[in-house]
């Protein structure tokens, strides 16, 4: 009988108990009540406004703002892309520590460039620290509504994202060519050219495409504080409780992020079969086109988009926004406003950890039928279910859930469970049909029942990389749930938008510093988190 206890039993036990201890809070701040869900009120409103969604509308009046929007938002995504590139090249080339002249020995530079690499960090970590969202409702503030906010709010906190990884993939990999045309005499810009690109050009250029299609999905949200596209429309449509406009406009937005998906798939497949094959001379025929490509597409967003660029990096500009930002200082930090800051990070800290843990439950739930365990048919539904889920943003899921249980945290909750379980299923899918199938095929040998095979063979070889995905996507989520609150779904986003709707901008000032806080701290302890695994 002792044979077949499992052996690991006891610290299984222990775990889930101290996980209850620390979760019980949270479900507390987070207001969990599941039963507001089948609430007869709540059910009888959802009821009403998803009968609402049929038919969509189809008129062409509407058909013709739709098919606008939706190029409005494919030109933010792209010119805000490129925006973000300019911004993110120098600032990686910059505080990469593999192109840094005073690295190659010692002196006065070395100190002048650690500082000078430390400061870059830094301000890429503030960039990117602040959700777009909140850059976006900044710039709507001082330019006014359209999509020069959203190419500008992208552009910020993409430039951020991107100048960080970018500098990661050059100190990857073979920095020797580099460090060799440095101690030779030459520029950082000869040892970033010949140096370090060809070995990186791939890899670099696959997370640019990666970009542009997170980009896509975030046009739409910051169209829901004015920055135009589909996210605009789609918000005039919610708050006119117009269903038929709603349902047309989320279907466009469905098929559009499911086609960005599928375009930027078949880009990042091409990237790597190019890393796979032997290294010509030149960037070969394929790097020719998409060059061509790219410099077409942006070229288009812009003159579609018509921003008046010039205006907008005008002196006349950068002197409304320098106002606009002075009025921020200095922040509020009276006992009783940080008290309430103090809760809404509470309040965001347990959204975003609630939402992720029923995320990794149902995703789980769902990856086991798409990593093909229960036939085709179940793997095909599973995976169109794990697909649309997480094409539809979280903002948009929140003013959803926020009409089935009402404002607050719990409906915050919701949003980031049904579409993190997209997102997080999709990758359990992928790690569980990549496991090593050899401890699961012994123990079937032995005699071990197919349950017990992949709780003791599959599972414990894949649970290392489900967990840092489930990492990954509470940092995500920890800045997501920052800005749900902009439709009512509680935290330091509800906090903030409606301090700013006030013009209260040193209350609005620590709130934005707390989200900052917030997304520093959550990304520490994930990183130590992720390094134990």
């Amino acid at each position: 009988m002792h044979s077949l206890r499992d052996p690991a039993a006891r610290g299984r036990a222990t775990a889930l108990l101290l996980a209850l201890v620390v979760l019980w809070p949270l479900l507390t701040v987070a207001e969990f009540k599941p039963a507001a869900i089948f609430d007869a009120q709540n059910l009888k409103t959802t009821g009403n406004f998803l009968a609402a969604f049929l038919p969509p509308e189809r008129g062409q009046e509407f058909l013709g703002f739709l098919a606008r929007a939706t190029l409005e938002t494919l030109a933010i995504a792209t010119a805000g892309i490129a925006l973000a590139m300019l911004l993110a090249v120098p600032l990686a080339t910059l505080s990469s520590r593999v192109l840094s002249v005073a690295e190659i020995g010692p002196g006065p530079g070395r100190v002048r460039a650690l500082w000078l690499h430390h400061g870059l960090r830094a301000l890429l970590t503030v960039l990117r620290g602040i959700p777009e969202l909140v850059w976006a409702l900044v710039f709507v503030r001082v330019f006014g509504l359209g999509p020069a906010a959203g190419v500008l709010a992208l552009g910020l906190t993409y430039g951020g994202m991107l100048a960080k990884v970018y500098a990661e993939i050059l100190e990857s990999g073979d920095t020797r060519p580099a460090r060799a045309i440095l101690e030779a005499g030459g520029s950082r810009v000869h040892a970033l050219l010949y140096g370090l690109l060809p070995g990186s050009a791939q890899e670099l250029t696959s997370y640019t495409v990666y970009r542009w299609e997170c980009a896509v999905r975030a046009s739409v949200v910051m169209g829901f504080v004015g920055a135009g596209g589909l996210g605009q429309l789609m918000d005039q449509a919610m708050k006119m409780l117009n269903g038929g406009e709603a349902s047309t406009i989320l279907l466009t937005f469905l098929a559009l992020v499911l086609a960005a998906d599928a375009f930027s798939g078949i880009l990042r497949r091409h990237v790597a079969n190019a890393g796979t094959q032997p290294r010509r001379a030149g960037i070969g025929p394929f790097g020719i086109g998409f060059t061509g490509l790219l410099l077409v597409a942006v070229a288009a967003s812009f003159a579609f988009l018509d921003l008046g660029l010039a205006a907008l990096f005008s002196r006349e500009s950068a002197g409304l926004v320098g106002d606009f930002l002075r009025a921020f200082f200095p922040p509020d930090l009276s006992p009783a406003w940080l008290a309430r800051v103090a809760y809404g990070t509470l309040e965001t800290l347990a959204i975003s950890a609630v939402g992720t843990l029923l995320a990794v439950l149902a995703g789980f739930a769902l990856a086991l039928p798409a990593s093909g365990r229960y036939g085709a048919v179940a793997g095909q539904v599973s995976r169109f279910a794990l697909n649309a889920l997480r094409s539809v943003p979280e903002l948009v899921w929140a003013t959803l859930t926020a009409l089935s249980v009402g404002l607050g945290p719990f409906a915050g909750v919701l949003a980031l469970a049904l579409h993190t379980s997209g997102v997080l299923g999709r990758l359990f899918a992928e790690a569980l049909e990549n496991a090593p199938p050899a401890p699961r095929d012994a123990l079937l040998a032995a005699g071990a029942r197919p349950a017990a095979a992949f709780l003791y063979g599959t599972l414990p070889e894949v649970t290392p990389q489900l967990a840092a995905y489930t990492l990954y996507r509470w940092e995500m989520n920890i800045r997501m749930a920052a800005i749900l609150g902009f439709v009512g779904a509680g935290g330091l986003g509800q906090l903030l938008y409606f301090e700013l709707s006030l013009f209260h901008y040193a209350q609005a000032s620590t709130v934005i510093a707390a989200m900052l806080l917030l997304s520093i701290a959550v990304d520490a302890a994930s990183a130590a988190l992720r390094k134990r695994l």
